[in-house]
């Protein structure tokens, strides 16, 4: 029968009431509450908001939390709204902790960001919520009759879940007149109580005594348990089985197999025949957990291994056994047994990731904290202490913060470029021999910074364009990378700012700012821009963007598109450029030159002359490389007067460009003062804009040459002048070059006559050409070309008339007037390809 005093109500206030009294402040690093048991849900442990001084509205961002094992039951949990620590369900001190002793519960709290581990012991505290009971309600107690005065017979103990003075405290008996009691102290401090014989037994007077015994506990309120003793006086036995010894000790290792024999009990009777014959078993002291673990034999006192033992729940057992004969009036005697077991390291070290900070940013500062790893192994001694330890070539380094806790922090900086992930390998080892070990990888992906600037693939870029490209087309592409990745990998292109020939570089060239594509905006000119560079940028998305430059050099070929353009002769006021030809001109006389310029340049820009259609193709030649127009024969008196001639000026590139310049010869008899067509044209916008230095020099030679050249014909006039009046004769000395009158007039009154001019120092003779008088009468002409006849911008023309009769003195004839008329000079304005200087002469005239 169980007794219980006190309403619900009451237990509850004095269950509060303990647990206040009991709650012990924080030491060591650790906190430690106090929380008696069978406290319903809800029911307030502690503030640990308050005293771990963390704050409370950042409780739920930190993922405040208690870190358990997985399948553990949760008996306390944390209000993260207030930090406050409460039952979350009923905690029976009994199942939580089966063996006695203090019952703790050991808390592990985690908070991150910052990573922060916190280690609570939290108390239950046991109350008296178990009243003793007895293993069974009635008990018989045979007694010879013959028991003499101060025997002792044990009784049946009561046991009760609770510990402390909540366990049993005492037993009573109920008043009688033959038995007393007394109640005895285990080593485990537990109590049972024995029977004392105070009285002797008289079976004759009274058979059978029943007694009643109480068992109480110390709790408040007092618990209590009842069982009935019925003793049966018997006649007399009077030798009892005695043991060797009151208590045996037996070692066992904790991984003996079950059959093991654990020990050879022996007792003795001095009796004979049944009453000799002793029977073992276990006493109603030994506990449920010692029967399912131990068996012994009943006849041979052999006590065996039946279940499974485990030192790391319980190290130490107890066996209570009894032994009494089987002959009428037996009685048990009892010894115990205590078996120690051994521990053996059977139990390998268990890693847990209590909490587990993924991905670490690479430029995480040294020591930063990735993980909380906790290890645990169930053995004792050197079997249960564990070091635990990180694999090789990792930056990784475990510090142990708490015992069996330790902290996975980086020991150097990281690169994701170089290493993106890590496998980090953890060995926990124990110290028992063998030793057992286990292994936990756990794997650390590293984040991404935007430490990396992208890099072109090359130092510069060089572009080749071909001019008149249509806009909008690709001309090239750059292209970046970034060793970075997601969006400190991604890159954008732009043009950086600047001018091309004061125009905003937006305007020539553009760039898709994903790609990298490049394209022209506009139509590009070779003969206006032939190169220029621009500044290319590729910046990633980082925070804060990094970026690059390079530059792109771009050049503009050049394509045949621009004609040729005749610069001489040229037509006046849209007619065809004329040109007379003296009828005396003999083979490979000069005409005149063609003169053409192209804008483009190379190829392009190399001409070549030829004639394309002529009145005689027999009469005249072009140089196809400088122009020259020539004479190829003498003119016969059946050529015509008025030669039509076409002249092709065409390129050399692909396909070639051309030009033609119509020209009409009149061949005269003899030649007039006007100019002819070859020598007046005026240059184009592109010749005139050539720069001041070709000008100065062009003047400076002109005016050197005119005043050599004019110096020669005045000492040739002289000298002439001298040497008719030394000679009164008709005929004119040779190789002197002059013009003289004849003392006999020929047919048609005119007598041809030389001129040899002298040409400068360093040079080859002139060659004289006497051209016959077809020209009007009175005059006779004189051509004095020199062996470079190509290079000169000079022919002289000198008249020559006989003696008139009306003149006094014949030696005193009036010297002709001697004009010098310098031609103007072609220049190409494209200097790749620069006609030689034997394109630009021209026809001069000198009127006697």
């Amino acid at each position: 029968m169980v007794a219980g005093v006190g309403s619900r109500r009451g237990q509850i206030f004095l269950r509060s009431l303990l647990f206040l009294l009991l709650a012990v402040p924080p030491a060591g690093g650790q906190l430690r509450y106090a929380v008696p048991e069978e406290l319903e849900h809800g029911a307030f442990v502690a503030n640990l908001g308050e005293d771990l001084g963390l704050d409370v509205s950042t409780l739920s961002a930190r993922r405040f939390r208690i870190v358990s094992r997985a399948g553990a039951r949760q008996h306390l949990e944390v209000n993260l709204e207030n930090g406050i620590l409460f039952v979350n369900e009923r905690i029976d001190r009994e199942e939580v902790c089966e063996a006695g002793g203090t019952c703790l519960l050991h808390l592990q709290l985690l908070v991150e960001s910052p990573l922060e581990l916190y280690r609570v012991e939290v108390e239950v505290l046991d109350i008296n919520d178990h009243a003793p009971t007895f293993p069974w309600q009635e008990y018989v107690l045979e007694v010879a009759e013959s028991a003499v005065l101060g025997a002792r017979f044990p009784l049946e103990s009561a046991q009760d879940p609770d510990v402390g003075t909540n366990s049993v405290h005492t037993y009573r008996l109920s008043p009688n007149g033959f038995f007393s009691l007394e109640v005895q102290t285990r080593s485990d401090a537990s109590k049972f109580a024995e029977l004392v014989l105070e009285r002797a037994l008289d079976r004759e007077q009274q058979r059978v005594h029943r007694l009643l015994l109480t068992a109480l506990d110390g709790g408040v309120p007092e618990r209590s348990g009842t069982a009935h003793i019925l003793v049966t006086v018997l006649d007399a036995n009077d030798n009892v089985p005695a043991f060797d010894q009151p208590s045996y000790g037996v070692s066992l290792p904790e991984d003996a197999p079950a059959g093991t024999l654990v020990i050879q009990l022996n007792a003795t009777d001095l009796d004979e025949g049944p009453n000799g014959e002793i029977e073992y078993s276990f006493s109603g002291h030994a506990p449920p957990r010692v029967r399912e673990l131990f068996h012994i034999e009943p006849r041979s006192g052999q006590v065996l291994l039946k279940g499974r033992l485990d030192y790391e729940r319980a190290s130490l057992h107890e066996l209570y056994v009894q032994a009494k004969d089987r002959g009428p009036s037996a009685v048990a005697v009892h010894c115990r047994v205590l078996v120690h077991l051994l521990d053996v390291n059977d139990n390998a070290p268990e890693v847990t990731l209590t909490s587990v900070s993924t991905p670490v940013l690479e430029d995480a500062p040294p020591g930063t904290v990735i993980a909380v790893i906790s290890v645990l192994d169930r053995d004792s001694g050197d079997n249960g202490r564990v070091s635990c330890e990180v694999g090789p070539n990792v930056p990784f380094e475990l510090r142990s913060s708490f015992r069996n806790y330790y902290t996975l922090v980086t020991t150097q900086a990281l690169d994701r470029e170089v290493v993106p992930e890590y496998n980090v390998s953890i060995t926990a080892r124990d110290m028992g021999s063998p030793a057992l070990l286990t292994r936990s990888t756990l794997t650390v992906p590293v984040s991404d910074v935007n430490d990396n600037a992208p890099r072109f693939l090359q130092p510069s870029y060089s572009v080749y364009v071909m001019e008149n490209n249509a806009p909008g087309a690709s001309i090239c592409s750059v292209s970046a990378l970034d060793p970075d990745c997601q969006q400190n990998a991604y890159l954008s292109y732009s043009i950086a700012d600047g001018h091309i020939h004061g125009m905003p570089v937006g305007t020539y060239v553009s760039i898709n700012s994903d790609s990298g594509h490049m394209y022209a905006l506009r139509s590009l000119d070779y003969e206006q821009i032939r190169s220029f560079q621009i500044q290319v940028q590729a910046q990633d998305a980082g925070f804060p963007p990094l970026s690059a430059n390079v530059t792109v050099h771009i050049f503009v070929l050049d394509q045949n598109d621009n004609a040729p353009v005749i610069v001489s002769p040229l037509p006046h006021n849209g007619s065809v450029a004329t040109e007379l030809v003296p009828r005396s001109a003999r083979p490979g006389y000069l005409v005149g030159t063609v003169s053409a310029v192209d804008a483009d340049a190379g190829l392009n820009s190399r001409l070549s002359y030829q004639l394309l259609q002529a009145t005689d193709f027999t009469l005249f030649s072009v140089a196809p490389d400088t122009g020259e127009l020539r004479t190829l024969r003498s003119f016969l008196e059946q050529d015509s007067t008025r030669q039509r001639l076409v002249v092709q000026v065409r390129d050399g590139g692909q396909p070639a460009l051309s030009a033609t310049v119509s020209l009409l010869l009149s061949v005269v008899e003899t030649m007039p003062q006007t100019l002819s067509d070859f020598s007046e044209f005026s240059l184009p916008p592109e010749v005139s804009s050539s720069s001041h230095l070709t000008l100065y020099l062009l003047v400076s030679l002109g005016s050197i040459s005119f005043t050599f050249l004019l110096a020669i014909l005045i000492l040739t006039a002289i000298r002439c002048r001298r040497e008719r009046r030394s000679h009164q004769g008709d005929s004119c000395s040779r190789p002197r070059c002059h013009c003289c009158p004849g003392s006999r007039p020929s047919s048609d009154g005119l007598k041809t006559s030389n001129l040899t001019a002298q040409p400068p120092a360093g040079t080859a003779a002139a060659t004289c050409l006497d051209v016959p008088a077809g020209g009007p009468p009175g005059y006779c002409y004189k051509v004095c070309l020199g062996p470079e006849s190509a290079q000169s911008d000079f022919m002289f023309l000198k008249p020559c008339s006989p003696p008139r009769n009306n003149e006094k003195d014949p030696g005193k004839r009036s010297r002709p007037d001697q004009h010098l008329q310098v031609s103007k000079e072609v220049k190409q304005p494209n200097t790749d390809w620069l006609p030689p200087s034997t394109q630009r002469p021209t026809l001069k005239r000198y009127k006697s």
